[in-house]
């Protein structure tokens, strides 16, 4: 861990969790991508038992609110599902057909196995009105970025949670 980074776990805090494909390279920009995402947070989320307050998933960074998990900490959880998204999605770069790929460069392609930033930014929440916030900041990601003109229009995070009471792309545990 680089020198003046502190994890604090343990002490009954959500964490606001955010990270980074590959030098922010959008390497979730499809649909597809982000819903292979979603799915596997909804794994992860099963076998480690942690509670999922908020989420977005960007093109090229997530945004998670989650509890400690009752198995490890958050970062066995961001281990877990970094892994098993890259592996999906670099599994299925594979089986694409050799005229459908174009030529790579070094700006847009990342090295063979690199998918995802090496580190992750953590932030305790201990307070409701710090839990809000951090779910309105990144419900309101996808409309700051351009990506849409409101957040129910953006169905790759929890806003449709709040909004509807439980019907998104993933289970979430409501304030």
């Amino acid at each position: 861990m680089p020198a003046g980074l502190q994890r604090l776990y343990g002490q009954g805090h959500l964490h606001f969790i955010t990270f980074s494909c590959y030098r922010r390279l959008p390497l979730l920009k499809s649909a597809r991508a982000r819903n292979v995402f979603v799915r596997e947070l909804a794994r992860v989320r099963e076998r480690l038992g942690f509670r999922l307050i908020g989420y977005v998933v960007m093109p090229e960074h997530v945004h998670l609110l989650v509890s400690e998990p009752r198995r490890g900490t958050p970062s066995t959880v961001l281990h877990d599902l970094k892994l098993r998204v890259a592996r999906r999605l670099r599994k299925r770069q594979r089986h694409v057909a050799a005229g459908q790929w174009t030529l790579p460069s070094r700006e847009t392609t990342p090295p063979r196995r690199a998918f995802w930033q090496a580190r992750f930014y953590d932030f305790n929440v201990d307070r409701e009105k710090k839990k809000k916030e951090k779910l309105e900041c990144m419900h309101e990601n996808p409309v700051k970025r351009g990506l849409v003109s409101h957040s129910k229009d953006w169905v790759w995070s929890s806003w449709s949670n709040y909004a509807h009471e439980g019907q998104g792309l993933v289970a979430v545990d409501l304030l």
